[in-house]
């Protein structure tokens, strides 16, 4: 039977992955896989980004993965602070959407980026 990988082992990679892929922007956290406690501890060990669905996930679970279903905003913005780092909203092109305050609470979101279709010429 084989093994499934021990907490240890996800931090390692997640470790390896960022000294390796330094060409690489960002290396995910993805809590439901990871599980919420080893997801935090990977922001410490070199993730950048904490992932992972806030209501409810589906795909994952039908896998068999042991996470909680959902999470709310709240508990994600916790689990960042938790882990001691500020947690930032961004989008799927990594622009900021909302920065956090140590209560919780979102503050004032940055001016909008322009959209990048509109930097695109029309053919």
């Amino acid at each position: 039977m084989r093994r499934q990988a021990s907490a240890i082992d996800d931090l390692k990679t997640i470790a390896i992955s960022r000294l390796v892929l330094d060409n690489f922007a960002h290396v995910k956290s993805y809590w439901i896989m990871l599980g919420q406690d080893t997801a935090a501890a990977a922001i410490n060990f070199g993730a950048s980004d904490l992932d992972g669905t806030i209501g409810q996930e589906k795909i994952a679970h039908a896998a068999l993965a042991r996470s909680p279903v959902g999470m709310a905003e709240a508990g994600m913005v916790h689990m960042i602070h938790e882990a001691g780092k500020c947690p930032v909203q961004r989008d799927a092109l990594y622009r900021v959407v909302r920065e956090y305050g140590r209560d919780g609470e979102a503050l004032a979101a940055p001016p909008a980026a322009p959209a990048v279709a509109a930097s695109v010429a029309a053919r």
